[in-house]
């Protein structure tokens, strides 16, 4: 059983060690001490700036009773808009299945609760990125019925820090 829940300044350790363990695997240098104060505020302060969802397997009987305690998914996500559709759209920052979660249907549990938010909340779409090396990641999106938008481009301007 998985369940999917809003995340809490309580969870702001292990929603971390997820994105250190994302990092890890995109073979980028994680959140220094900065990084990971600024995210926290942006998740859980007065005035937040991102959602962070939080998934977890329930224990299965037999198993350690603290293994549904610890969260094996996150999902980090933020309003946009479309102004074609009139519609806000919610936009995925980041899906990440802990390798030892994986292939027992969190990522789509968590894609299901998404849609289902993007519903409640009167949006037009649910967009995110993939990086172009992690085909599994784009199989997983293609057997789950989204499009990909091989016509559009990301671009950036990545300004200092301050």
């Amino acid at each position: 059983m998985i369940r999917i829940r809003a995340a809490e300044r309580a969870d702001a350790p292990a929603l971390v060690a997820l994105i250190r363990a994302l990092a890890a695997f995109e073979r980028l240098p994680g959140p220094d001490d900065a990084a990971v104060a600024r995210l926290v505020e942006d998740a859980f302060g007065s005035r937040p700036r991102i959602e962070v969802l939080l998934a977890e397997l329930e224990a299965e009987p037999g198993g350690a009773a603290d293994a549904a305690a610890a969260p094996v998914a996150y999902a980090i996500l933020f309003m946009t808009y479309s102004t074609f559709r009139a519609r806000p759209t919610l936009f995925l920052e980041d899906l990440f299945v802990h390798p030892r979660a994986r292939r027992r249907g969190v990522a789509r549990a968590v894609l299901d609760h998404l849609q289902a938010l993007a519903r409640a909340r009167g949006c037009g779409r649910v967009e995110w990125m993939v990086l172009d090396w992690n085909t599994d990641a784009q199989e997983l999106y293609d057997r789950y019925g989204a499009t990909r938008l091989d016509d559009w481009k990301l671009y950036r301007v990545d300004l200092p820090e301050s």
